[in-house]
């Protein structure tokens, strides 16, 4: 894995690793899966190069709050409606740091 700023960040960029901030978190929103109703949330991520928006699904919701420090690692890059997001795969992980 790769730690990386945001400003790094490229559209097909996989095994990211990257620190640093969550600026917005809006509320959840329920959508249909095909695994059922499951919780998403497109929040805004910051380090001190940038943004990018961040969508977490689901326990991820709640192992973060608004404001916190967060460590992402296995993390991946997908351009979305002309914008890049960044997402966190089936092995990631996002926690806040102490």
């Amino acid at each position: 894995m790769t730690e990386k700023t945001v400003e790094e960040l490229g559209p097909e960029d996989d095994g990211v690793e990257i620190t640093g901030t969550i600026k917005e978190l809006p509320t959840p929103r329920a959508v249909s899966t095909q695994y059922g109703q499951k919780k998403i949330v497109t929040c805004v991520f910051e380090d001190d190069t940038g943004e990018i928006d961040l969508t977490l699904w689901e326990e991820e919701i709640d192992a973060i709050e608004e404001g916190a420090e967060v460590e992402i690692t296995g993390a991946y890059v997908r351009e979305w409606a002309d914008d890049i997001q960044l997402n966190i795969g089936r092995d990631g992980n996002i926690e806040m740091v102490e």
